[in-house]
């Protein structure tokens, strides 16, 4: 299955870590995807590892079977209506990756009984640990087992409502902000306890680290986690309990709400 042919449709920063990844993953082999953009000139580290790099959409749409689309928001419409027709309903699936662009729009613009993917990536598809949600429209089981086969190679996976889209965003997307927030933080905490500066991000970005792959790894609560280094009248609770008195959790989740509400409110 992994031999399909995959259009990119936009070589954006979004778009060329997709290809970077399969690529890396063995996912793809660099003839079976083509990536378009209208500066091609700026591709050109995927074309020196044998991507194909094409500026007519319509070309590279016309020779795949997967259609990823990885436009920004504003011109999404406008490309995929004049790609319609070549768009081959019964021969392809489309992949959106594009925020704010549900599967009833691209339902509008290329017709219906196409398979119909939405994902939500976030940056650490860059180096293949994305956390990526998908719903669907029209897509087989095979299908779908394909896309998630994937993404899965640029991360892990998650199949969700389309209705959950937007809480995706803000969590996993939006989420990458929140976490390097937090690093930053404990980073100037760091520089003012005595290390220096890279040492410092060092330990701090290293320890995050650890603490994400103890919850997945061992699929345990943050608490239990918590709780084997809080020990009675000892540092770490006490530090706990001070970033509660001045409001940590509820203002992260407080973050996270204005963000959720900015997306659905506008």
């Amino acid at each position: 299955m992994s031999s399909k042919k995959i259009a990119i449709i936009g070589g954006g920063n979004l778009g060329s870590a997709i290809a970077e990844g399969l690529l890396k993953s063995g996912f793809s082999r660099a003839a079976d995807i083509t990536i378009t953009k209208r500066n091609t000139a700026t591709l050109g580290s995927l074309k020196e590892q044998g991507v194909n790099i094409e500026a007519d959409n319509a070309k590279a749409v016309a020779g795949a079977d997967v259609v990823l689309v990885a436009l920004k928001p504003y011109n999404v419409k406008e490309v995929l209506a004049g790609l319609q027709p070549v768009f081959k309903p019964e021969k392809q699936i489309l992949i959106s990756v594009v925020t704010g662009i549900l599967i009833e729009d691209l339902e509008k613009i290329v017709g219906g009984n196409m398979p119909l993917v939405r994902a939500m990536p976030n940056t650490a598809i860059a180096i293949g640990e994305s956390m990526t949600c998908i719903c669907h429209k029209y897509a087989s089981p095979e299908h779908v087992s394909w896309v998630e086969s994937m993404f899965n190679q640029l991360g892990v996976t998650v199949s969700i409502d389309e209705k959950l889209m937007d809480a995706a965003t803000v969590l996993g997307a939006c989420g990458i902000a929140y976490a390097l927030r937090f690093i930053r933080a404990n980073i100037q905490g760091g520089i003012e306890i005595g290390f220096d500066v890279r040492t410092a991000n060092l330990i701090a970005a290293q320890t995050v680290k650890g603490a994400a792959e103890l919850l997945i790894r061992e699929k345990r609560h943050p608490e239990e986690e918590i709780d084997k280094v809080t020990t009675p009248k000892g540092c770490t609770i006490a530090g706990l309990n001070e970033m509660e008195h001045q409001g940590f959790s509820s203002s992260l989740i407080k973050g996270i709400a204005t963000s959720y509400n900015k997306i659905v409110k506008g």
